[in-house]
């Protein structure tokens, strides 16, 4: 693991992959991608767009924000003095006041759709250059599929996560959770090549402080919930036998991906 002033890469990770394997093919299974960039840089395009969006209709209180952001039950409001009523959204429309989707409500788009939404400034620019620095790196030795599904997966799971563990109207949003599902993945993609796992420990470590400190305004949920996406995701993705990897791996993480869909289904039966 090599320090650099944009935070930290894992060369030798990579190298030590591609010399096992055929040069079109990863060692993992992926195909080579003819410039790893490409989905980080689309990611984040829809990031910045979805954001741009956002701070157009309004921001954190606009009808894209509440619209895209997780919502674990809808609710109408909020009213004047900021409260928010427990009604349906029939009842809500003799009110005047707004009906807020949430998952409950139907709004299923949203476990995905609240990874690509921000509202701050310096939350969209510190989750986009943590994906720049992370997401080229991981491409180049996972290829673009199975990159995409672990990022997409990450940020599934924390969805799950945060119907099961947040307050219900409660609105959570960003592609916090699809990065720390990346940075479990680098953890263990390092500890398999040898890489320097004692650096990757600090760096969650650090987030995981800063998580705990602004506990009031950042999803530990969130966060928690992509770490454990991201590491059960790699680590079907690397830790199968070499005979087993194209024909198991992207099953694994169709059932990983289906076990949160499960997850949240089983919220929304008690939040209804």
């Amino acid at each position: 693991m090599i320090p650099s002033s944009v935070g930290f890469q894992c060369p030798e990770c990579v190298s030590r992959g591609q010399r096992e394997t055929r040069q079109a093919e990863l060692p993992y299974g992926g195909t080579r991608s003819a410039d790893p960039r490409r989905t980080t840089i689309a990611l984040i395009g829809i990031n910045v767009a979805v954001w741009a969006a956002v701070l157009l209709t309004g921001g954190a209180f606009g009808k894209v924000f509440n619209l895209l952001a997780i919502t674990p039950a809808g609710y109408c409001g909020p009213t004047t003095d900021n409260r928010i009523m427990l009604i349906n959204e029939a009842q809500c429309a003799t009110t005047g006041l707004p009906w807020v989707d949430g998952v409950a409500s139907g709004a299923w788009w949203q476990v995905l759709t609240s990874a690509f939404t921000h509202a701050e400034v310096l939350h969209i620019a510190f989750n986009m250059f943590a994906l720049w620095i992370l997401g080229p790196q991981l491409e180049r030795l996972l290829g673009r599929v199975r990159f995409l599904a672990l990022y997409l997966v990450s940020a599934l799971a924390a969805s799950a996560f945060v119907m099961l563990f947040s307050a219900p109207y409660v609105s959570t949003m960003g592609a916090s959770g699809a990065i720390f599902g990346l940075l479990g993945a680098f953890l263990l993609v390092a500890r398999k090549h040898g890489g320097n796992v004692r650096q990757i420990l600090i760096l969650l470590g650090a987030n995981v402080v800063i998580t705990v400190v602004g506990a009031g305004y950042i999803s530990w949920q969130g966060h928690l919930g992509g770490l454990v996406g991201g590491l059960v995701v790699t680590a079907a993705l690397i830790h199968l036998p070499k005979q087993y990897r194209k024909q198991w791996q992207l099953p694994l993480v169709g059932l990983i991906a289906a076990v949160s869909l499960a997850a949240m289904v089983a919220k929304v039966t008690l939040l209804t």
